[in-house]
């Protein structure tokens, strides 16, 4: 199991999303964004441009584009 928050990313510590899964779930798993399709095209609320390489807040929550490390 892993999750991206920062309590797990950066401790590789089990966090509290984890056992909020793992607690809700008969199988530990749960599919909370749904992933990029290669058809997709940028929203058109997107607001990354000016950003650089750090992504708007939506592309980050609907993983579109990764927050960089």
């Amino acid at each position: 199991m892993a999750c991206t928050c920062p309590h797990h990313v950066h401790r590789n510590a089990y966090c509290k999303h984890m056992a909020a899964v793992e607690t809700a779930t008969d199988d530990g798993t749960l599919t909370a964004f749904s992933f990029k399709d290669d058809n997709e095209t940028e929203p058109e609320d997107c607001d990354c441009d000016g950003l650089g390489d750090f992504p708007c807040w939506l592309c980050a929550k609907t993983g579109r584009k990764e927050l960089p490390n």
